[in-house]
């Protein structure tokens, strides 16, 4: 899903200000669910088109103490937003 389809999908809804977002911990819903607690800019490098791996923002990882001790992100890497859960 883009930034784009979220917004979409997102102004579908009538919904308060205060409404709680949750997460699945899977596609189908099972398993439970967990409270959306932080949403934050990433370098994102699909491995598949199910999943892929992490990087910090260029911004990010220079800010670092030890820039060098993070991996910089690969080339294919886009940039991206990861919404995490609270568990």
């Amino acid at each position: 899903m883009t930034l784009d389809e979220l917004r979409k999908a997102l102004a579908g809804f009538d919904l308060p200000g205060d409404t709680p977002i949750v997460m699945t911990k899977d596609a189908e819903g099972n398993d439970g669910a967990s409270p959306l607690a932080r949403v934050e800019e990433v370098m994102y490098e699909p491995l598949n088109t199910w999943s892929g791996e992490l990087y910090l923002t260029e911004r990010q990882r220079l800010a670092e103490d030890d820039p060098d001790g993070w991996d910089a992100a690969p080339p294919a890497a886009v940039p991206a937003l990861m919404l995490g859960p609270t568990n």
